[in-house]
């Protein structure tokens, strides 16, 4: 569905007309395409939306007329579109990327402590409850397999493992006492209206829209605390709040990447800081940067291997998994796998032994 609806996009001059009204900054194409399904789940026109999947239903097939539909849709609907445009910026909040924290986590986990989660760019703060769900990591063959987290969890996550590396996966997951979410603009899920935008910005595909909705009510169930404002101004105040004890771990997906690079720097020393003074994780899942073909480094500042700049080159976009640990005041970063933006599959690419506690995947 998703690529139905960009390729309608790419081959119609009208509607990339419209599209170019949109500021670049604000990406056009994902931006047109989240307004457009908006439109959509608003008012139902038949017989196109049953080209759209349903939460819990299987992927529809795709009408022989939805170009045509489609096409016509968004036209006679170009100033309400535009409206969306305008009012809105596109979100994407992904929580099967919760899937490549997990094995990133084992070490941490490992070591029997309690953590304090931060989140970077929360968004709707959905990683925040990376505890409440259920993993499903799927083998090469297809008698490997692997299950982690909340067996009566409504989320689901199903990953499947690539490479000749499989990741470390932990029998029990991080023992969290508390969750910070941090975003310029955090989402309140309790607004209807809100939660009717972030399932247009997610890719009309019936696993994707599936485990987004579950997780909504995971995140309504259980709030989490978040912190309005830039990353950079909030997150001291905020470290030299939590207790001594725990372990604090920052997180992020896909969010450092869009940092400029004096941003980016200014961060950097604000965990350099503080890791000199306790024990702290931060874990990113980030495209490599900058964006593009260009890409030549990670946003952990962590040398990158040739063959993984060429593979960028060659493939496309994925987030890199990488961690920096800072014990005793000592700081240690590692490159740890490669992943799919939409988490359909994880290739691990550190190869080290796992922690005692944790386990490698296994028939199951």
């Amino acid at each position: 569905m998703t690529a139905a609806q960009f390729g309608v996009l790419r081959d119609d001059p009208e509607l990339l007309a419209i599209a170019t009204m949109i500021a670049p900054e604000r990406l056009p194409a994902l931006l047109f395409s989240a307004a457009a399904t908006a439109l959509v789940l608003e008012h139902e026109p038949s017989p196109m939306r049953e080209s759209f999947p349903r939460v819990g239903a299987p992927q529809p097939p795709l009408s022989p007329d939805f170009r045509e539909q489609y096409r016509t849709f968004c036209l006679d609907h170009r100033d309400d579109l535009l409206k969306l445009c305008e009012a809105h910026r596109y979100q994407m909040n992904e929580v099967g990327r919760c899937a490549d924290l997990v094995p990133a986590l084992a070490p941490t986990i490992a070591e029997g402590r309690e953590l304090v989660l931060v989140d970077i760019g929360t968004g709707a703060g959905l990683t925040l409850h990376l505890d409440r769900y259920r993993y499903v990591f799927r083998g090469p063959q297809p008698d490997r397999m692997t299950t982690v987290g909340d067996d009566d969890s409504v989320v689901v996550l199903e990953t499947e493992v690539r490479g000749s590396l499989p990741p470390p996966i932990t029998p029990v997951l991080p023992r969290i006492v508390d969750r910070i979410g941090i975003d310029v603009e955090p989402l309140d899920l309790f607004d209807s209206g809100v939660r009717a935008w972030l399932a247009a910005c997610v890719p009309q595909e019936s696993a994707a829209i599936t485990r987004f909705q579950r997780a909504v009510e995971v995140a309504i169930a259980n709030p989490a605390r978040t912190v309005r404002g830039d990353a950079c101004d909030v997150l001291p105040a905020i470290l030299e709040g939590i207790p001594s004890g725990p372990l604090v771990c920052l997180v992020d997906t896909y969010a450092h990447v869009f940092f400029s690079a004096e941003a980016l720097a200014r961060f950097h020393a604000i965990v350099e800081q503080f890791g000199g003074r306790r024990d702290l994780d931060w874990i990113s899942v980030d495209p490599l940067v900058p964006l593009g073909d260009a890409a030549d480094r990670s946003v952990l500042d962590i040398p990158v291997p040739a063959g993984l700049l060429e593979r960028n080159r060659r493939l496309g976009l994925f987030g890199l998994i990488g961690r920096v640990r800072y014990r005793g005041g000592k700081r240690a970063r590692s490159l740890l796998g490669i992943a799919h933006p939409g988490a359909a599959w994880l290739e691990w690419i550190e190869a080290q032994r796992a922690p005692r506690s944790a386990r490698r995947m296994t028939p199951g």
